[in-house]
């Protein structure tokens, strides 16, 4: 039986919140009374020296249990180290699992304070220290279970040394320490990551951040003008919420894209089939908004219907149709239109000779389709069927990596199409060269 120290994200563009909460099963929560709230900043905080080329100035203390040769265990628990995952994000995500025994949290409340330190083996010079306090609600004496108590960080390619502990208000301490190496697969090794090698830092407390990293400025004839239409729904269609994971993979695609030097101009259409409405919009931009995007997806609903969804018998397909009229039907077009969102398996497909008004796009059409699990659900979706008309190229996303080679081979089409297409509209307007 295990109770979990989890945290609740709000994808509003307002942080996390700083709530934790205390699980269990059924049996566990008759003893406590009801599912506990405890109260904890964010995830872990990156502690930072007064000024800049100093030392990070650590509680003596806390300094010797992280250089002891002995490992405490006063106050018991087990730590399980997470083995680096490189995510959508592209950058590698690794942490601990720590379990403590409910009887050694057991009275008034409590705080455990965790703190740990990570280098790379290869430079010890660039330790980055880590804390976070957990704030422990009343417990019972007789309470069964144990606490599952989480962190992660962000790191690079490369191998690193991890030394970790954690204390209770009676000073009662325990630590651990070891080694993990975040390595790319050879397939994976021409990927540039967004964290550099060596480099340990915060993990992203939410997703809905603008990015800061900066774009080179290419020649004028490279630069691209796109649209971007999102589904932001869940990976399992009928799911009555959007999971962070699902949130994160949808944002790191619109990040991918975004990052790439030969974006100018983004516009946005976020949408969801199931709530048939468009979430939110933004007009052509140096980037996305994402605070706002976050904000706006706050407001989604699902696993709701209204009136209106009920009366039509085919609500979701005739959304899809008139959001594809509407956004692609325009009389300016971008340099190319890109839809993304998973699988969105509709009652009945647009049909093709509706789409077929809306004529020559002039401008080429893909669809990113976000699915974790191609193999379980192998068909066309109704997006994927819509695209048709306009010869659409579909790209099916994965893992990380179908992420970073789909958007660089769908990018390097989007540039060629771009240079080819004044050619290809003299060819055709001019009879000498027809002839």
């Amino acid at each position: 039986m295990a109770s979990r120290f989890g945290q609740w994200c709000s994808p509003a563009g307002h942080g996390w919140f700083g709530r934790w909460v205390l699980r269990g099963r059924p049996a566990l929560l008759r003893v406590l009374g009801s599912v506990l709230l405890v109260s904890s900043a964010r995830s872990q905080v990156l502690l930072r020296p007064a000024q800049a080329g100093e030392a990070v100035n650590l509680m003596p203390s806390d300094l010797a249990l992280l250089e002891a040769d002995d490992l405490r265990r006063d106050l018991p628990c087990t730590v399980v180290p997470r083995k680096p995952e490189l995510g959508f994000d592209l950058r590698f995500h690794t942490g601990f699992d720590t379990n403590v025994p409910l009887r050694e949290l057991a009275g008034a409340g409590d705080v455990l304070t965790v703190i740990f330190r990570a280098y790379p083996e290869a430079d010890k010079s660039k330790t980055a220290y880590f804390v976070q306090h957990f704030r422990v609600p009343d417990i019972s004496e007789d309470a069964k279970g144990e606490a599952l108590l989480q962190g992660s960080i962000d790191v690079g390619q490369g191998t690193y040394h991890i030394d970790w502990l954690m204390r209770d208000r009676a000073e009662r301490a325990c630590s651990f320490r070891w080694d993990t190496e975040a390595a790319l697969s050879p397939k994976e090794k021409p990927m540039p990551l967004f964290i550099k090698v060596n480099e340990i830092a915060e993990s992203t407390p939410e997703p809905f951040v603008n990015d800061t990293i900066p774009r080179p400025q290419l020649a004028r004839d490279q630069k691209l003008n796109i649209k971007l239409l999102v589904n932001f729904a869940p990976q399992v269609q009928g799911s009555s919420s959007l999971d962070r994971s699902d949130t994160e993979a949808l944002v790191s695609i619109l990040k991918t894209i975004e990052r790439d030097p030969h974006i100018s101009r983004i516009s946005l259409v976020a949408f969801n089939i199931d709530q048939t409405r468009v979430v939110y919009r933004q007009d052509a931009a140096d980037q996305i908004d994402f605070p706002a995007l976050g904000k706006a997806l706050h407001n989604i609903q699902l696993g709701t219907v209204n009136l209106a969804q009920l009366s039509a018998r085919h609500s979701e397909t005739d959304f899809l149709e008139t959001l594809i009229e509407t956004e692609m039907g325009t009389t300016s077009h971008p340099d190319a239109v890109i839809f993304a969102g998973p699988k969105a398996m509709l009652n009945a497909d647009v049909p093709q000779e509706d789409l077929r008004r809306i004529g020559d796009i002039e401008c080429p059409v893909f669809y990113l389709n976000y699915n974790l699990n191609p193999q379980a659900v192998p068909w066309k979706d109704s997006i994927s069927h819509a695209i048709r008309v306009f010869k659409g190229t579909e790209y099916t996303i994965s893992r990380p990596r179908d992420l970073w080679f789909s958007t660089t081979e769908m990018l390097s089409r989007i540039v060629r199409s771009k240079r080819d297409h004044p050619l290809a509209t003299a060819v055709s307007g001019n009879p000498a060269v027809q002839r």
